[in-house]
């Protein structure tokens, strides 16, 4: 597992994402897995999830018929942030209760506002 808590701005490779990012990342996830799509109560870093976004990732993980749960420390293994300049685009490994660890991901866009991270809710999908 990397345990670099720096944020590698590399516009060529893919690399893990920041130690620093993950508890905000587990705390979003927590709230996906409870159901909560729209992350009704503000998560400090966060932007507001765009109502479409969230209807679309509830239909998703109800299509893909698993129930998410917490993320075990190995699907830092295998997310991984690309810089994309001003951002870094995130792929995170989601995990089921029934399967472990599953095909769907969360994607979204993190940023850094005045030295914090900045987190961007996108699609969780199958690749």
């Amino acid at each position: 597992m990397c345990t670099d808590s720096v944020a590698i701005k590399d516009l060529d490779a893919a690399h893990p994402i920041s130690a620093l990012w993950r508890p905000l990342l587990l705390e979003v996830i927590a709230r996906l897995a409870k159901g909560d799509f729209e992350l009704s109560n503000i998560v400090e870093g966060v932007l507001a999830v765009d109502p479409e976004v969230a209807t679309i990732n509830r239909e998703n993980v109800l299509d893909y018929g698993e129930i998410l749960t917490q993320l075990p420390a190995a699907a830092w293994d295998t997310s991984c942030a690309q810089y994309m300049g001003t951002y870094w685009e995130i792929l995170v490994d989601l995990y089921t209760i029934g399967e472990g660890a599953s095909d769907l991901v969360l994607h979204g866009r993190m940023s850094e506002f005045s030295g914090k991270p900045q987190f961007e809710v996108g699609l969780i999908y199958v690749p």
